[in-house]
Parts: C-alpha cells; sequence; structure tokens
C-alpha cells in the first residue's frame, strides 16, 4: 500500500498538512497535492533530484492565499510516488510522458508551470506537448538545453564520480549521499535544514534500491557528447523553449554553485529575452529550502500580473 502524508513523522505533517491524491499514470501510482479551488489559476510546482512535493511547502502559502490552485506532483521514483527500480523508467520521455498524463487524467487548463532542477526538463517536455494549455512559466536552478557549460558539471569530481558506472550507484544506494548529504551542502542554513528537513528526504527513499535511483536521472545530463544518452532530447527541447512566447519568470540563488546563474540564468536570459528577472534570492541549488516564501511572493506578484484570468 503507498504511503501517504499522514503516514509520515509529526514534523513532516506539521510543515506540509495537505492530503494525498494518486493517480495511475502510464502503469504507475503518483503521488500528489491538490489544493486550492477548484475553479482556481492552476499553478503546477515540479520538483527535481532527489527532491519532492515537500520542497514546495513554504512556496504554496502564498499562492494559496490569494486563491490559486495548486498542484505539487512526486515525480514517478520520488516522493511518495511509486519507486520502479527499472532504469527505464526514469528516463526524461518517461518522466515528461508521467507529468502529461497527469495534467491529461486532472482535465487541467491554463497551467502556469513552475520548474525547478530536474522539474525543468521533464515540465518543459510536457509543456511543449500540451503547449496550448500553458498560460506561464517560472524557471530556477534549472536548464534545457543540449551541453550544460558550467564548470560544475565538466570538472567537479563529486559530479564525475557520480556518473560513473560502478562508483556513483554505491555513493547514491549504499552511502545515501543525494538526499542525505547532497541535500545539506546544497542550502544556506544547514543548521535549519538538518532541524526541519532533512529527515523528509531521507524517509522517502529508505532503502538502497530506491536511493539509487538518484543517481540515474543525473547521468542524463547532456556533459559529454561521447557518453550522453539525452542529447537529441535535449536539442528538440531547446528549440521549441526557444519558440515559447508566453510570460516568463527567472528566479535563482545568490549562493547557487550547481547551475550558476552567471551562466544558466544569463542563458535563460538569452532564450527568452522577454523573460522577467532575475529575482535574485538568498539559496543554494535547493533554494526553496531557505526562501521558499518569498519565491512564492514572487510568484503571486508574476501571475496576478501577467496569468490570472487567461
Amino acid at each position: 500500500m503507498s504511503r501517504t502524508i499522514q503516514d509520515m513523522g509529526p514534523q513532516v505533517r506539521e510543515q506540509f498538512p495537505y492530503q494525498s491524491k494518486f493517480a495511475n499514470v502510464n502503469g504507475w501510482r503518483m503521488h500528489y497535492v491538490d489544493e486550492g479551488p477548484r475553479d482556481g489559476q492552476v499553478v503546477l510546482l515540479l520538483h527535481g533530484n532527489p527532491a519532492w512535493g515537500f520542497l514546495w511547502r513554504d512556496t504554496m502559502v502564498p499562492l494559496l492565499q490569494h486563491g490559486y490552485r495548486v498542484i505539487v506532483p512526486d515525480q514517478i521514483g520520488f516522493g511518495l510516488s511509486e519507486h520502479p527500480h527499472t532504469a527505464s523508467a526514469h528516463s526524461l520521455d518517461n518522466h515528461a510522458a508521467n507529468l502529461v498524463a497527469l495534467i491529461d487524467q486532472l482535465d487541467l487548463k491554463s497551467i502556469f508551470f513552475v520548474c525547478h532542477d530536474w522539474g525543468g526538463p521533464t515540465g518543459l517536455c510536457a509543456l511543449l506537448t500540451r503547449q496550448e494549455l500553458a498560460v506561464g512559466v517560472a524557471v530556477m536552478s534549472t536548464w534545457a538545453w543540449r551541453e550544460p557549460s558550467s564548470e560544475f558539471h565538466r570538472q567537479v569530481m563529486p559530479w564525475l564520480t557520480m556518473h560513473a558506472p560502478i562508483v556513483g550507484p554505491h555513493i547514491m544506494a549504499r552511502q545515501g549521499a543525494f538526499p542525505g548529504r547532497g541535500m545539506y551542502l546544497s542550502v544556506v542554513d544547514r543548521e535549519k535544514f538538518n532541524r526541519e528537513a532533512i529527515h523528509a528526504y531521507e524517509a522517502v527513499l529508505p532503502d538502497m534500491g530506491d536511493r539509487r535511483l538518484t543517481w540515474q536521472w543525473p547521468r542524463s545530463i547532456p556533459v559529454n557528447p561521447e557518453t550522453d544518452i539525452a542529447s537529441s532530447r535535449f536539442e528538440w527541447l531547446e528549440s521549441g523553449v526557444r519558440e515559447l512566447a508566453i510570460p516568463s519568470t527567472i528566479i535563482w540563488g545568490r549562493e547557487e554553485v550547481v547551475f550558476t546563474s552567471e551562466v544558466f540564468a544569463n542563458k535563460w536570459h538569452e532564450i527568452w529575452p522577454h523573460a522577467e528577472g532575475t529575482h535574485m534570492v538568498t539559496g543554494n541549488h535547493f533554494l526553496q529550502e531557505d526562501s521558499g516564501g518569498e519565491i512564492g511572493d514572487l510568484l503571486v506578484d508574476f501571475a496576478n500580473r501577467n496569468i490570472r484570468g487567461y
């Protein structure tokens, strides 16, 4: 039986006090939260690796206070969704197809896509597949092109080690490096993260098979033309997002070291000259942990001016 938010510890339930819902997407059981008025403007908050909907808990509050309908899915393999241990389940195309299936099942219209980390490529692939339903997009600490031109991805030893076929799975699965230590190192207020959040991320990936999945997704990041497994898909994705003319905004963490604003946020502005931002907030890669409420306020302001009533 699938776990729900109510099955989590009291600390998680108090911070993320929402009803668990489930949808069958392409044969997998996807967990999601759907809060706010049914006829409210839809905001779709999309997490990346190795997070789950809990990451957006503080961001949800301003959106709900202003009457938005907020939908927060857990990507398959993460959070309270089903955790298939087959590598093929964790391709970019399959994750995007799962989001499209959820959008179709919930019959969502006029969607404001909010994308972080791997929620960027997967969410934007889904957006391009259902482009007629999209009315706005926000990106933060993410990308949508073939070669992330960041020295971190090309040279930093932990990242290269993570891609190694034997050492990578060992570090991710047996050591649980990503949902624990990796996220801890990617926030600004680490004491607060240790106190309030780290358990929520470790608890949803309880065994080695689950944690090994956090190795599979990063391997699709196109950092080496000779070994990339998703280069052609990223070429298609970049071509598609360059054609988007919907309202867009860019939000970034000042302390981000994985997807640096100097490289990645600037690239987004080159792709979308019409985009608002870059709005800088306190935060490293998981900027929602340090500035979730402020991010929510920025999304509300942007949506009120550009999207609501679309």
